[in-house]
């Protein structure tokens, strides 16, 4: 049975499988497991995007120092910039053994695996050191790469850093716990639970079905993200959306549930809107993340979060927490769609509440 929604049932399956509807969780560590993954970027315009995807779902109850203390017993561990339940690390060891992946390789996974190779003396230092020491940030590291990572960017000649996020994605080491933002380096059987691996098929396969279960619908296929995918195979069941071209799959325990919404304030990185197509096409919301964009040429502002109200994105905050002044600065409210005196008023309560989180006063900009 193909199911055919409409584009606010899909927008509704979306919003209430990622918890954004009302009420409120009251657990941090099931909303972790629920979501899957929380993207790890510590840009704090506002506050770290992990911190703010876990407020928009717990609201006034959240604080960091839960998820520090999470991370602190590993509960919850990072894997690939991502923080994810750490039961979870099971689903990705087959993968990880795999690296660089599958065969048929693609040249870029020939590349790295080559560069990888060609440092063997050097991985090999590394973990030595991390086995001796414990814990250390990648500068403490030994740098003797035979052959120096080149890249056209930021990357070119960042040969311990580029190889840590290589021996991280094959097993080898873990990200121990943070310094002043900074990831400290670890053997990865100290940081994981010793968990055996599943089979790759079965492991996929379930990470195909909690990836539904938390996003609620999405694309049968999508385009190739190698930490986190965008589709979930053949999890769920078909679906089509009216007004909406192609196939996608539906978690069948969201259809036809009653639907509760309420206003929420959005990380740019919040699985609600990283799939910028799905973002378009279900919510017919026009959105970027514009910090690396020149500030003439931003429309919305260096880190402006989307506003959610209801099942729809109405608009994006422009805001600015400026912890010296004790301030969270609006610069603008960007309406995407008039507001009503209703929307208004708990778009405004939202904001106030994001001010009282942060501990700063909301400062309207002149």
């Amino acid at each position: 049975m193909v199911h055919r929604l409409s584009r606010q049932e899909a927008r509704r399956i979306a919003v209430r499988a990622q918890l954004l509807d009302a009420p409120r969780p009251t657990d941090l560590l099931q909303v972790i497991r629920h979501l899957t993954c929380v993207q790890v970027d510590l840009t704090a315009a506002v506050a770290p995007s992990p911190e703010l995807v876990c407020w928009s779902r717990l609201g006034p109850s959240y604080s960091p120092v839960d998820l520090d203390a999470l991370l602190v017993d590993r509960t919850v561990v990072e894997l690939q910039g991502m923080i994810r339940p750490a039961e979870d690390i099971a689903l990705y060891r087959a993968d990880l053994a795999a690296w660089p992946g599958r065969e048929p390789l693609r040249d870029w996974q020939v590349e790295i695996g080559d560069w990888v190779d060609a440092n063997d003396a050097c991985r090999d230092e590394i973990l030595q050191v991390l086995r001796s020491e414990g814990p250390l940030p990648a500068r403490e590291l030994p740098d003797s790469c035979a052959v120096p990572w080149r890249s056209t960017g930021w990357t070119n000649n960042r040969n311990v850093t580029k190889l840590l996020a290589f021996m991280e994605a094959r097993g080898e080491v873990a990200v121990s716990s943070r310094e002043n933002r900074a990831p400290l380096w670890d053997l990865a059987d100290r940081v994981y639970p010793d968990e055996a691996a599943l089979p790759w098929p079965e492991a996929r396969a379930e990470r195909d079905r909690r990836r539904l279960t938390a996003l609620g619908i999405v694309r049968a296929t999508g385009p190739g993200c190698p930490v986190e995918p965008l589709d979930a195979a053949d999890a769920g069941e078909p679906a089509v959306i009216d007004g909406v071209r192609g196939t996608w799959r539906v978690d069948p325990d969201q259809l036809g549930r009653p639907f509760h919404g309420r206003a929420a304030l959005l990380s740019p990185l919040d699985r609600l809107v990283v799939d910028r197509k799905r973002l378009a096409e279900i919510f017919e919301f026009d959105y970027q993340l514009e910090m690396y964009k020149p500030a003439a040429k931003r429309r919305w502002g260096y880190y402006a979060l989307p506003i959610l109200y209801g099942d729809r994105l109405v608009g994006k905050l422009d805001a600015t927490a400026d912890r010296e002044a004790g301030v969270l600065r609006v610069d603008a409210v960007h309406e995407d769609v008039p507001f009503t005196k209703t929307m208004r008023a708990a778009i405004e309560k939202e904001i106030r509440d994001l001010g009282a989180w942060l501990d700063l006063e909301v400062e309207a900009s002149d």
